[in-house]
């Protein structure tokens, strides 16, 4: 099991690691206090948990009780427990702006009842020794969340295209096109095997719709042509740092050309290095 310990300074930017994190597979525990952190990692090192790679947020936020963090790591070494630390900082001014602009209040000065200003000195006095010992440590000052994103994912995985989970999905425009689709694509355009009659009562995960709705230079055309849309587009949209893609492939009723086009687009994607999953929305609906 991979370990992985985030902290840093309140304001820094923890909770969008975390969501970088989760998309590229890490199961996060946020505000974990210290005295738990052995007992938790040794149970989901127990045979019969699935938990491949951990990710577990420890900061300031519990006030005293998060004294022993630095114990709690030292902890795990002694145990032989490898982990790795990654620290996320940003300049006091900086974190005094986003904490105005948010109009949240810091949580070592809800504690002690002192301004921002200090809370953040005091805050980051206490957590020295942790940044001391990262093993990666980010300036989140100037970086937007999509660039932060960005850093997380590049760090944690070999493939920056791992980090976006694309979903492909057959549908019937009768039916409605599929909420928060990011591209539609309409295939209505090719010949349809809805009026061959041994085709009809088919879908296209039948070979015999496939080859059919393939076997048209109309549809190995449109099919080059969205591949090499997808092909320009999907890096920038890993580039943005969008987590999550929606591509909906529709024809008429579900059932024929957009399950094919879907599986096509699926293959694509997947030969492309990406992570993918494939739905058929309409297909097996009842005529």
């Amino acid at each position: 099991m991979g370990l992985l310990i985030v902290s840093g300074l309140s304001g820094a930017g923890k909770s969008q690691a975390v969501h970088a994190l989760e998309d590229i597979g890490y199961f996060c525990i946020d505000n974990l206090p210290p005295a738990l952190l052995y007992r938790f990692v040794e149970f989901s090192r127990q045979s019969g948990n699935e938990i491949e790679k951990l990710a577990v947020v420890m900061d300031v936020r519990g006030g005293e009780e998060y004294g022993g963090l630095e114990e709690a790591l030292e902890q795990l070494r002694q145990n032989k427990i490898p982990f790795q630390c990654l620290f996320l900082d940003a300049r006091d001014e900086v974190l005094e702006r986003r904490y105005k602009e948010t109009r949240r209040t810091h949580p070592v000065s809800i504690k002690n009842k002192i301004s921002p200003e200090e809370a953040i000195r005091r805050e980051r006095r206490m957590l020295q020794p942790i940044a001391d010992r990262a093993d990666y440590h980010i300036d989140t000052s100037v970086l937007s969340t999509a660039q932060l994103r960005d850093r997380i994912v590049s760090l944690f995985t070999s493939d920056s295209r791992q980090g976006m989970a694309i979903t492909v999905v057959s549908f019937g425009f009768k039916y409605g096109i599929p909420k928060d689709s990011d591209l539609v694509f309409d295939v209505r355009c090719l010949p349809n095997p809805f009026y061959i009659p041994e085709l009809k009562h088919k879908t296209g995960l039948d070979a015999e719709v496939y080859d059919y709705v393939m076997g048209f230079e109309e549809s190995q055309e449109l099919l080059r042509r969205m591949e090499s849309l997808l092909e320009y587009a999907l890096p920038l949209y890993v580039k943005e740092g969008k987590s999550q893609l929606l591509i909906a492939v529709g024809c008429t009723g579900g059932k024929h050309r957009s399950v094919t086009f879907a599986r096509k687009l699926y293959d694509f994607a997947s030969a492309a290095g990406y992570r993918v999953s494939i739905q058929h929305r309409d297909a097996e609906r009842n005529v």
